[in-house]
């Protein structure tokens, strides 16, 4: 049985708050939630065994697949550095595409056109830019911010507090990481943070990349670098620990594009 019409959406398998706002020509697939607050734009399409939590704003035109969930609060350990308390409802632009079995969390947005691939996950009080790509099975980590045009393929793990600027390109299964420490010490509180990537870099794929490094605009990190100190912009870096060796060529910089 296909998707129903928000007008059907009264079916004993479809749960609608009496709050919620949808819009015109929505389509509701089977066995959907839809919280208080929620606010469904004209032509959202929403797929079956769907959770849309509360206070989410869906912007028109957008596709959410079978099994998201769609502005879910964190319930976090008590050994969690993510700031805690109230969060406004998750934020998703018109035109966007959330793949199966998908989890955004509450207090993030994304602009239009963003893709989100089948299984990936991004967490509280991030700020997603226009048209990025965050591929299957991607985890973004609270706090970080990801600029217009980026695209982040399939398995990579971008960690807390992570500034990813415009048009990036990060390569299957790339790690970032916040902390030297790794769990052990006070002194790791202070010091924690993630990398900044810089407008137009290229991070191959495999790459690690320490806490706190930067890696400048249009640089190139070779595929299975990791990446240990600042990459100045337009440099090519590999190896272990990577090493800029040349210049980018000027055929690849972003502005020849």
């Amino acid at each position: 049985m296909g998707p129903k019409s928000a007008s059907e959406a009264h079916h004993p398998d479809v749960v609608v708050a009496p709050t919620a706002r949808i819009g015109h020509d929505v389509r509701i697939g089977r066995y959907v939630v839809i919280e208080p607050g929620v606010e469904l734009g004209e032509g959202v399409t929403v797929g079956n065994h769907v959770t849309i939590c509360e206070g989410a704003r869906v912007g028109a035109g957008s596709r959410i697949a079978d099994f998201a969930v769609v502005g879910k609060r964190p319930s976090l350990a008590k050994s969690s550095t993510a700031a805690g308390g109230e969060l406004a409802g998750v934020v998703l632009g018109e035109e966007c595409s959330v793949g199966s079995h998908t989890v955004l969390m509450a207090g993030s947005t994304f602009g239009d056109s963003c893709v989100i691939g089948d299984g990936a996950g991004v967490r509280e009080r991030c700020t997603i830019g226009d048209a990025v790509v965050v591929g299957r099975n991607v985890t973004v980590e609270n706090d970080t911010s990801i600029g217009s045009g980026t695209r982040i393929q399939s398995g990579a793990y971008v960690t807390a507090y992570v500034t990813i600027e415009e048009q990036v390109f990060i390569a299957p299964m790339v790690v970032t990481t916040n902390d030297n420490y790794m769990g052990r010490t006070e002194k790791r509180l202070t010091e924690m943070r993630g990398c900044t990537i810089r407008r137009g870099a290229r991070v191959g794929g495999g790459a690690h990349i320490l806490p706190g490094v930067e890696i400048g605009e249009d640089a190139f990190i070779a595929t299975g670098a990791v990446v240990t100190r600042d990459v100045p912009a337009r440099m090519v870096a590999l190896g272990v620990p990577a090493k800029p060796i040349r210049e980018v060529a000027a055929e690849e910089l972003l502005e020849n594009q």
